[in-house]
């Protein structure tokens, strides 16, 4: 008897002999498992190695095992492909024999098999036909329903490409006794499907003769598995029959099937007249389906749940398809059906545990919340249903529903198809503005994950529309964006699901067309140098990194950037850790790809050719493979020292790297090097036009945003003087303070960018108010535009 375990001993001792018991139950398994394959088993499965391919696929479908001929009938497209002819000469005919006593295994991999060798056209379709044809329609009618269905597969494929005689011959003439009734219903349904198919392959004429009639017949089949399967093929036949035998033969038929006893028959016939409402003129869609679809919406509710399933899912396609001849109460009737689909199940909230449900009524909540799950994929077509200026009185309290719905599914879908809203709104996007920090704070990231898809897009909509549109004002009426938005970046950063997160900091990167740039600053620039030096997700690290250099390169105050730019240089690139020191590297790699060439030269070139001399191996191989994109940076002759420069650190590796595999990359750099063609300044190449054309064009902005920041020190400081002091003296003492504006500009303001030219005051007026009207218009139309090249360039 066992030890209470209390009493347990984990002592030396008592573990070495429960090691000992083990050791004892592995020498009783080992016979056991000995025991498996018998010699003669063995002896049996065992093939001659000096065998060709086709011998051996002969032999194994002669004498083998089961499993052995269900891998000689897997390698028939291998087969095909070395000799064809030797393979349908001596294989197939083993295969037909072998596949009619076959099991199910086998059959469908003899399926499968036969699609491979038609899709890879080892042979011409006329060998394929007289080769493979028949195997195909033989086993057609299978009885196991899986192995019935692959072969079916395979033979709509191959009707795809047989001519048509083939096609009258091998099977539409069988077809015509196969549809009959006192065929099996598993005959009739397979009919079904080959009718859809082969509509498309004859003419009018010989569709209105030979098929049609069959058409007719299996929609008025007595089994309503058959008329439902025909149902479903009806959208096929009338894209090959066309619009007026469309109306006068399916149309008729499809009004039988929507008045079927069998509530899948009406289903289908509900689908079907959906996906073909186009092919009808307006007086069918208004005196005949109109009718209709308002009587199956009216019964749904009564019906099966999973009528109300499709029809949540079609509904949207529906009343688009019906635009324009609904009545005012028509119109406002199917838009109630549609408000009170999205609120399906939401009565019934109890607060029960699933376990105390019984089972049927959890299966039915199940399909409600697939309900509401589909009213949420249609909204914006629902949208577009009521007009979008009708949005905030028609369609608002059921889109606030959706984003605060208690189930995951439809916060997701919502979420999913919030951008598209936001365009169909357009100046009317304020309205949704709340919902957006809803979704945002969402405690599911499923949720999360979906919205930030398009969040750029809707981001930037909010930013345009609304009340407010001026760069001064952006998203001024939605001050919770920024505290939603930090949160969610921090939920993504705790969870285990990085991709989300890396996802996250990518789409931040829209950030300076929507809010300002101090806003940034202080509450997403920190954050995003953070990630970069602590987060352990390698692709996180670089998105963060990569936002980051796009933060700094729309940043309006140079102070701020120098900060930036010095803490990355001390705290990345000379780092303590080697891992930071690499991720300066990438940063490296985001600044030559988002910033002019002049500055990266200016502030990270040098610090970036520092790091030859870094003790870490993996540092220098990983400046190496970046040295070519440094060297791109360089213009000749103004960047001649910092060539030389680079030049010299190589030479210092070539003589004094002492590890073999990044001397090796050292070596591949230095030829990669030796054949880059250098940019000369003030000339365009030919080979290079594109990219220095950009660069030029980031250069300019760049001097820009320095003279918008000066500018707006000069307007900060003239709005703040007094307006009482306007007497002579002071109107003399405020313009010889003028005339000496340029005299006083910062140090460090590039020496490019062109001051007042005149002497005059009034002059020197003029061209400050235009500099300031270029500064607004800067913020508000050319910032957004070269943010999108430039992430058009990046990418």
């Amino acid at each position: 008897m066992h030890p209470p375990p209390a009493a347990m001993d984990f002592g030396q001792s008592s573990l070495f002999g429960y090691m000992d018991e083990l050791q004892e139950l592995t020498f009783i398994e080992r016979p056991v498992r000995r025991s498996l394959k018998t010699a003669e088993e063995i002896e049996r499965l065992t093939v001659d190695e000096d065998l060709s391919d086709i011998e051996r696929a002969l032999y194994l479908l002669s004498a083998g095992q089961d499993i052995q001929g269900t891998s000689a009938i897997a390698s028939l497209p291998f087969l095909m492909r070395q000799s064809p002819a030797e393979t349908l000469r001596t294989v197939l005919p083993k295969v037909r024999e072998v596949l009619q006593a076959a099991g199910a295994e086998m059959q469908l991999t003899a399926a499968l098999a036969f699609l491979t060798i038609l899709q890879e056209e080892s042979v011409s379709v006329h060998t394929y036909a007289h080769s493979f044809l028949h195997v195909i329609l033989l086993h057609l009618e299978h009885r196991d329903t899986g192995v019935s269905n692959a072969w079916l597969e395979t033979l709509l494929s191959v009707i795809e490409v047989l001519p048509k005689e083939t096609l009258r011959h091998e099977i539409l003439n069988p077809l015509v006794s196969k549809a009959q009734l006192s065929q099996t219903v598993q005959s009739r349904l397979v009919s079904c499907k080959i009718l859809g198919k082969l509509t498309n392959k004859f003419d009018a004429h010989t569709i209105k003769r030979e098929i049609l009639p069959l058409v007719k017949s299996l929609c008025q089949d007595v089994e309503y598995e058959v008329r439902s399967c025909m149902c479903r093929q009806l959208e096929n036949i009338a894209q090959g029959i066309g619009a007026e035998l469309t109306k006068s033969v399916v149309l008729p038929e499809l009004i039988e099937l929507f008045r079927d006893e069998g509530s899948s028959v009406r289903l289908a016939a509900f689908e079907t007249l959906v996906n073909l409402l186009d092919n009808f003129d307006t007086d069918d869609r208004s005196q005949t389906i109109l009718p209709l679809v308002k009587s199956f919406c009216e019964k749904s509710f009564k019906a099966d749940e999973s009528i109300l399933t499709s029809l949540s899912f079609h509904l949207g396609k529906l009343c688009h398809g019906l635009y324009g001849i609904f009545t005012p109460d028509q119109h406002l009737r199917f838009l109630e059906f549609y408000k009170k689909l999205c609120t399906l199940g939401l009565q019934q909230e109890n607060g029960h545990n699933e376990s105390q449900i019984p089972p049927q009524i959890l299966a039915q909540e199940k399909k409600y919340i697939t309900v509401r799950k589909n009213c949420a994929y249609n909204f914006p077509a629902m949208t577009v249903f009521v007009d979008p200026k009708n949005f905030h009185m028609e369609l608002y309290s059921t889109f606030f529903c959706l984003c605060h719905d208690p189930e995951v599914p439809v916060r997701y879908t919502i979420a999913i198809c919030f951008h598209e809203v936001s365009k169909l709104l357009d100046s009317g996007v304020y309205l949704i503005h709340k919902e957006l920090i809803t979704l945002l704070q969402d405690e599911s990231l499923e949720v999360l994950d979906a919205l930030i898809d398009h969040l750029p897009e809707t981001l930037e909509l909010m930013s345009a529309g609304g009340e407010s549109t001026t760069q001064e004002n952006k998203l001024s009426s939605l001050p919770d964006l920024i505290p939603a938005l930090t949160a969610a970046e921090q939920r993504a950063a705790t969870s285990l699901k990085w991709r989300t997160h890396e996802k996250l900091l990518q789409r931040y990167a829209c950030l300076p067309h929507v809010i300002s740039s101090d806003q940034i600053y202080y509450r997403f620039l920190q954050r995003m140098f953070t990630i970069v030096m602590t987060n352990n997700v390698l692709p996180v690290q670089k998105a963060a990194s990569r936002t980051l250099c796009i933060f700094l390169r729309y940043n309006r105050k140079q102070d701020q950037r120098h900060e930036v730019i010095q803490k990355l240089i001390e705290q990345l690139g000379q780092g303590k850790s080697y891992w930071n020191r690499l991720r300066f590297l990438d940063t490296c790699e985001f600044i030559i790809e988002i910033f002019s060439r002049s500055f990266f030269c200016k502030y990270f070139f040098l610090p970036a050719i520092e790091l030859t001399h870094d003790p870490v191996a993996n540092v220098r191989m990983k400046l190496c493979y970046l040295l070519p994109k440094v060297k791109s940076t360089l213009k000749i002759p103004a960047d001649k020292h910092l060539l030389q420069q680079l030049e010299m650190c190589v030479r210092k590796l070539l003589c004094q790297e002492k590890d073999k595999d990044v001397l090796a990359i050292v070596k591949r750099t230095v030829l990669e090097l030796d054949r880059m063609e250098m940019s000369l300044d003030a000339q365009f190449q030919k080979k290079n036009y594109e990219k220095d054309l950009l660069d030029q064009e980031k250069e300019r902005e760049e001097l820009l945003l320095l003279e918008m920041e000066q500018l707006e020190k000069e307007k900060q400081q003239n709005d703040g003087r007094s307006m009482s002091e306007k007497t002579l003296e002071k109107k003399h003492f405020v313009s010889g303070r003028e005339m000496k504006t340029p005299a006083a500009l910062p140090k460090n303001t590039p020496t490019a960018v062109p001051g007042p030219s005149s002497g005059t005051p009034s002059t020197s007026k003029e061209v400050r108010k235009s500099k300031l009207i270029r500064s607004q218009s800067f913020n508000s139309q050319a910032f957004h535009s070269k943010y999108g090249n430039l992430d058009k360039c990046a990418r």
